[in-house]
């Protein structure tokens, strides 16, 4: 199983090439509006939005710093809003342009379960501070449990098919950046 959550390919993406769609008229990355500090666990900012306007460059980075040994979560809700859900059962995966001081984990959570650690994750690998792009597959294999946090009672292919949200966990301190992020067959709507 822990083969199978250090399944990253980098920069090995079927994503179709061309241009990406304009940004949304309030502060957004690759037209996701709601990058969000859920407040579970100490982090800076504690709650609210994560977007920052990008240090280099033009746009927006969504950021957060994990603080202190215990658990964490930051939220992207892939259609900008709490009710919706996206059908990713097409997409072939999706490139992260970010950066971690430490490993984190992303779940990927439905809608019909949203709330509790027992998810379907991946592991995002620590880039000591770099920012990187790297390609993580929809292929089962390369997801499985966070084992101190349960086994999830839905399938992968439910999670996939009623997709609500990211939803980043840690358990260590760290510095995360988020500055792209393209999903295979999925553009989000602006709010």
């Amino acid at each position: 199983m822990l083969a199978a959550l250090l399944s990253v390919v980098m920069l090995a993406s079927p994503l179709p090439a061309g241009h990406s769609p304009r940004e949304c008229a309030t502060p957004s990355i690759d037209r996701y509006q709601q990058w969000i500090a859920s407040g579970e666990g100490t982090t800076v900012p504690a709650t609210g939005s994560m977007l920052v306007p990008a240090r280099h460059g033009p746009g927006y980075a969504a950021k957060i710093n994990f603080l202190n040994d215990e658990w964490h979560v930051a939220v992207l809700w892939l259609a900008n809003e709490f009710e919706a859900q996206v059908d990713l059962s097409r997409s072939h995966g999706f490139r992260l342009t970010y950066s971690a001081t430490d490993d984190v984990y992303l779940q990927l959570r439905p809608a019909s379960h949203w709330s509790g650690g027992a998810q379907w994750a991946t592991r995002v690998p620590s880039t000591h501070g770099r920012t990187v792009t790297r390609f993580f597959s929809f292929r089962p294999s390369a997801w499985g449990p966070v084992t101190e946090l349960g086994t999830p009672a839905h399938t992968f292919a439910t999670a996939l098919s009623e997709a609500r949200g990211f939803v980043f966990v840690g358990k260590t301190p760290n510095k995360l950046e988020f500055r792209g992020l393209k999903v295979d067959r999925y553009t989000p709507p602006c709010l």
